[in-house]
């Protein structure tokens, strides 16, 4: 197996999304190629920028608070499933707030909850955000604001 064959199929992946040098590891190992094949690899498509693991995590965290808002600790984690250092994870997460984000959070869904009475409404809002990660505080914090809009 060549490092040109294992180039070609790892652009392949690349193809579909941007992906973590961990998961592009993993990929290459389980297609069956040799360590030092995927790490001449792993080294090209780094110095092609085609794999970035800040560009990849910057990408990822902002296409997540536009379009399925979580807490600061659920967007950790997922990073860190994927494979981006915790070190990365926390300076690119710190300049977001939790409270921020719950309210971002229930605004796509305030419309549907209006109707609704204030204790269902409450709880409505309690398990949606506790279900992404944020703590209990912060779901009170943010079911008194939801509660005083007109």
């Amino acid at each position: 197996m060549s490092v040109e064959k294992a180039y070609q199929k790892a652009l392949g992946y690349l193809s579909k999304s941007p992906k973590t040098i961990r998961q592009m590891k993993k990929y290459l190992t389980d297609k069956g190629y040799d360590g030092n094949i995927i790490d001449q690899v792993i080294v090209q498509l780094s110095n092609f920028n085609y794999l970035d693991d800040r560009a990849f995590a910057h990408g990822f965290i902002e296409s997540r608070i536009r379009y399925k808002p979580k807490s600061v600790f659920a967007l950790g984690f997922e990073l860190r499933k994927k494979g981006i250092d915790p070190a990365l994870a926390e300076e690119l997460l710190s300049v977001y707030k939790d409270e921020d984000l719950a309210l971002k959070a229930v605004e796509t869904k305030k419309q549907s909850w209006n109707s609704l009475d204030e204790s269902e409404c409450r709880k409505k809002i309690m398990n949606y955000l506790r279900y992404r990660g944020f703590d209990y505080s912060v779901c009170q914090t943010v079911c008194r604001i939801f509660q005083t809009e007109p």
